[in-house]
């Protein structure tokens, strides 16, 4: 079977081992970290080199492998997009998940309907995921941060019917929700750029240490270059963690409430790839056939984006490198996968195979972010390009949410009861 063209599809019993932990997801977009914390995916063989083989199920095709499934499962995940459960059922149907695991809907909804007595979110949550909204912090935007134009689904001030929601503030309604299931551990995550604003990273800290009426310990956020963990992509994003006080034995309990953590329960896992070891582009890219001459829809189309001399997405990736951060939204964010000698371009050699100037597609994006090769994403009549760069460009790499998931696997029975 060929990786290269998404055809292997692997399947698994649906489990109900003891021991498995109950995640609950928010902002969960096409899953990225639902499908890190989960595991048993196919991952790229030099994320996992030796060393790290004790996440490792199988060999598949040489260049890749299949990972261990962890004790995480998914019983409850949600966004507002039709586009990302679509997907994200498509894939996690192989787990036994139902398309009625993943809830459509505002999480603002969501909280009120709870507030009206409505049963919606699960009971017996161990940990909550979610990535909330980044557009109003990152770099590449306007950088608005709390004092966003729009609304929890998008929708501009003062138009939207809800104007008292702001998209820059969702992560107090992430907050309400941990408050309400209460879990030992929850994970928020955002770009790099929300450390730059202002005192917004420091204000998030203190407002989710209210979570629970001061129920639980917030670690002091840190910065995760995913390139440190196994991803072929400079893509660096502060996470948020936060742990139940009463559910923590007491020697975590005083280990956590230090003002330096030990390594013996720091629960943000340690770095495994360095310039020397990153895993590149070309790593994971170089099997791939051009558009043309390939059966996969999601490498069969690309962005057709004019070059422009300046701006975002005006690049061609380097194949001995990571690539520079997948972006979602607009075409012309897309990086070229090579650019015409006019433009710059630096791949002599596939330049004289005549090969032409393009962005990428959406599965060289989903590849360089660590998606699976056999991830469903392009489908004709059902999934548009479009929509494939946008889910993807706002993803959490599965491979930096596994390694994430791992590290609490080794701490839990160190840290709770």
């Amino acid at each position: 079977m060929r990786v290269s063209d998404g055809q292997i599809l692997l399947t698994f019993d649906s489990d109900t081992a003891d021991g498995q932990l109950r995640l609950l997801s928010l902002f969960s977009g096409c899953g990225g970290m639902d499908i890190g914390f989960e595991g048993g995916f196919l991952a790229p063989r030099k994320s996992f080199p030796c060393g790290l083989d004790r996440y490792v199920e199988r060999e598949v095709g040489g260049d890749w492998i299949l990972l261990k499934r962890t004790r995480f499962r998914t019983v409850f995940a949600n966004d507002i997009l039709p586009e990302a459960q679509l997907v994200w059922a498509s894939f996690m149907s192989r787990f036994g998940h139902e398309a009625e695991t993943y809830r459509l809907g505002s999480i603002v909804d969501l909280v009120r309907l709870h507030e009206g007595g409505a049963k919606v979110f699960p009971e017996g949550i161990d940990i909550v995921t979610g990535g909330f909204p980044c557009q109003d912090f990152s770099v590449a935007g306007k950088r608005m941060g709390f004092q966003s134009l729009k609304d929890d689904w998008g929708k501009r001030h003062p138009c939207s019917d809800r104007p008292e929601v702001s998209r820059g503030t969702l992560y107090q309604w992430m907050r309400e929700v941990v408050s309400i299931v209460k879990p030992k551990v929850f994970i928020a995550e955002n770009v790099k750029g929300l450390v730059n604003l202002g005192e917004a990273k420091d204000i998030i800290q203190r407002d989710f240490q209210t979570a629970a009426q001061g129920g639980y310990i917030v670690l002091p956020p840190r910065v995760l270059d995913a390139a440190q963990y196994g991803v072929p992509e400079r893509r660096e994003r502060v996470i948020f963690i936060g742990i139940r006080r009463d559910a923590l034995l007491p020697e975590a309990l005083k280990a956590l409430s230090q003002p330096s953590v030990s390594s013996d329960y720091d629960p943000y896992p340690s770095p495994t790839h360095s310039q020397t070891t990153y895993v590149t582009a070309g790593d994971v890219l170089s099997h791939l056939t051009e558009p043309e001459e390939s059966d996969d829809p999601s490498q069969q189309t690309f962005s057709r984006a004019k070059f422009l001399p300046k701006g975002q997405g005006q690049r061609e990736i380097q194949l001995d490198s990571p690539a520079p951060t997948i972006r979602s939204e607009h075409h012309g964010n897309i990086e070229y996968r090579r650019l015409s000698l006019p433009h710059g371009g630096r791949h002599a050699e596939e330049l004289a195979q005549g090969l032409p100037e393009r962005r990428l597609t959406p599965r060289e994006c989903a590849l360089l972010q660590t998606f699976p090769p056999d991830f469903p994403l392009v489908e004709p009549g059902r999934l548009s390009a479009s929509a494939a760069y946008k889910l993807v460009g706002n993803a959490v790499p599965p491979v930096l949410a596994f390694r994430i998931a791992t590290r609490f696997e080794e701490l839990w029975q160190r840290l709770f009861f």
